[in-house]
């Protein structure tokens, strides 16, 4: 008898929040149907690992949904199958059961860190950054009562201790400042452009596959937990280099996308404008069993709307099997307020071949707040970025150039 998956997860769930595990992992293991069965065509055990692209970058390989069904699925592999093996991908662990037994036992130890996504294989430590004569790009620590994070900070070689932008950037599971610089290419577009890049680092200690820990109740509150060291990060820079305080931005990807959601809403004070690729919205979960929901169809219950708009601009691959591109809709729902604007709507294809569509809502002086991209066939990864990082799709729009130039656009007003 096969399962229905949705309702499988659910009673996972309940399972879980029991403290009934091994009732849990069977019952996972039970709805992915295992190779050699009338349902799973002998010979056809893949797993939907990664695929590489013409321009080097990686993405989950996948195929769009079926007739009647809402999955996205790997070519000859039932849905089901895919489902349940990309939620154990999904939360940074390499196979079922002994995963599913592994992410199971962090959640009834109730351990904070545990991880919710990111490939095998740590890809963090990998990329190498060379410096122009005179750019700095040198660690430092920021810690609080809520604990401490490292961070590296680009500094162009055009600075002369004059106020210059500040763009923090927030890395996905498995990445690390050096990584998430390499593939974004932000200090190559600082260098250009003439602007500072925080990387906050999120380590091991905090999170097994270095996720922020976004789905985290505690760590979705101004001044407290992980955004009280992100935003202590940033203000410690602007007190120590010359910052132009109306020009200081978020952005991030994945895990940093969703944690760049919340810095937004919870720093409006701080954060001019926000960029989110492939994140989530402030809220969008409270726990482990939450986030599972959220990365499959969106948060049931987000935080409340920003108070004011709040100047977002948001990428999302529509294959995007880890994150559903519902998230991003979410995100700018949250931003928007409540506020009524005016809609422009452009398509068009990148260089690489990937079609998007690119949605601006204006105000009613024509000064686009809050602007989404929808790349069509991308999935989970950095559009436009370089194959020197991980998680990077080279054919797609420019995500980094877009993002910094939606950012010059937005000096942040006094509220």
């Amino acid at each position: 008898m096969t399962l229905n998956l949705n309702a499988s997860m659910a009673e996972v769930t309940r399972l879980t929040r029991a403290g009934r595990l091994a009732e849990a992992m069977a019952l996972l293991q039970g709805s992915a149907r295992k190779p050699n069965t009338p349902e799973a065509p002998e010979g056809d055990d893949r797993e939907p690992i990664k695929t590489t692209l013409p321009g080097g970058g990686q993405v989950i390989d996948m195929m769009p949904p079926r007739s009647g069904s809402d999955h996205w699925t790997v070519p000859s592999v039932d849905a089901r199958q895919h489902t349940a093996t990309s939620l154990a991908e999904g939360l940074g662990l390499p196979r079922m059961p002994e995963a599913m037994r592994e992410i199971l036992e962090r959640h009834a130890k109730r351990r904070p860190s545990s991880s919710l996504w990111g490939s095998v294989g740590d890809l963090g430590g990998a990329a190498k950054t060379s410096l122009p004569e005179g750019a700095r790009f040198r660690e430092r620590t920021y810690a609080n009562e809520a604990g401490s994070r490292t961070y590296k900070l680009y500094i162009p070689s055009c600075y002369r201790e004059e106020p210059l932008p500040l763009i923090v950037m927030l890395h996905g599971c498995k990445q690390s400042p050096d990584d998430f610089a390499a593939g974004t290419q932000m200090n190559e577009l600082a260098e250009e452009q003439g602007f500072l890049v925080a990387y906050p680092a999120q380590p091991s200690s905090a999170n097994p596959a270095k996720c922020w820990n976004w789905f985290s109740a505690g760590d979705q509150l101004r001044d407290r937990g992980e955004p009280s060291l992100i935003a202590g990060i940033t203000r410690q820079i602007i007190r120590d280099v010359a910052v132009d305080p109306a020009r200081v931005y978020i952005a991030g990807l994945s895990a940093g996308g969703a944690a760049a959601a919340i810095m937004g809403l919870a720093y409006p004070d701080l954060y001019a404008a926000i960029g989110v690729h492939s994140g989530l919205a402030c809220g969008a979960a409270k726990d482990m069993p939450s986030a599972f929901a959220a990365m499959r169809q969106g948060g049931s219950r987000l935080m409340e709307a920003a108070k004011l708009p709040l100047p977002t601009i948001v990428f999302h691959g529509d294959r995007d099997t880890m994150v559903s591109p519902v998230n991003g809709d979410q995100v700018i729902t949250q931003s928007r307020a409540a506020a009524e604007f005016h809609l422009t709507i452009n398509r068009g294809q990148s260089a690489g071949g990937i079609n998007y569509t690119q949605t601006i809502q204006a105000d009613g002086n024509g000064c686009p707040i809050l602007e989404q991209w929808v790349l069509h066939g991308a999935g989970h990864a950095w559009s436009g970025g370089s194959p020197a990082g991980s998680y990077t799709d080279p054919r797609g729009p420019d995500a980094s150039r877009e993002m910094l130039r939606f950012f010059r656009e937005h000096p942040r007003h006094p509220i």
